[in-house]
């Protein structure tokens, strides 16, 4: 669901916390939750390592450089999504607002652990698809049939869980859904390991790399 958006600060409130420091970096660049060569074999250390350090840390900095000095500043990243979703005069902002948000969230649905559900987790996924390799091929299916660039997520809609896909830096963040997993399948996110192989790329963090434990407290956080 939805954060609430807070007022808009005035330029009196930028003013006053440009003050405070020297840097307009009012968005952090997140750190990887594993180390660059933990996803490997699926995922390359190069892959990685140009994907964190060049694409999102583009979005984070290209962000950072459209809000200085503007009331969006003072948002939070997740506000800031919501709130430029609306205004499509800010639609520069919200492109890289959101996808430094969809690559924070895709970063800690990887994980070098792998595992399976909890038994909590198990029963809705039941509830929802039939079985954990149902939602697993429903996932996929959306990953695979995403026409050009975007994100297959796996998402809390009411009381069901649900899967869908969004173009480019769309995300569920602006909709009535709670994400709790994405698949990145932008071409950077696995050109360099995979090539034009998206179906063996996602068929592999499927497999290897779904971190269980981060859809059960997103879910536990509702």
């Amino acid at each position: 669901m939805l954060t609430q958006t807070r007022e808009v600060a005035t330029e009196a409130q930028v003013a006053a916390r440009r003050a405070q420091t020297d840097s307009p970096a009012f968005f952090a660049l997140l750190p990887l939750p594993y180390a660059v060569d933990a996803l490997e074999p699926v995922i390359s250390a190069n892959t990685l390592r140009i994907h964190y350090g060049k694409h999102y840390k583009g979005y984070v900095d290209k962000l950072n450089k459209l809000v200085d000095r503007t009331g969006y500043a003072d948002l939070t990243l997740e506000e800031v999504v919501t709130t430029t979703a609306l205004e499509p005069e800010h639609s520069e902002i919200f492109n890289n607002a959101a996808q430094a948000w969809n690559h924070a969230f895709y970063w800690r649905s990887l994980s070098p652990e792998g595992g399976q559900p909890s038994a909590a987790l198990r029963a809705r996924i039941d509830s929802s698809f039939g079985d954990v390799q149902a939602l697993k091929r429903e996932l996929g299916t959306a990953a695979l049939t995403q026409f050009g660039s975007g994100w297959a997520w796996l998402v809390l809609d009411g009381s069901k869980l649900r899967v869908v896909k969004t173009d480019n830096a769309q995300t569920p963040l602006t909709g009535q859904m709670k994400p709790l997993l994405t698949i990145d399948v932008w071409e950077h996110a696995y050109y360099l390991d995979f090539q034009n192989r998206r179906a063996d790329y996602v068929s592999a963090v499927l497999d290897k790399l779904i971190n269980w434990r981060f859809v059960s407290e997103n879910l536990d956080a509702q």
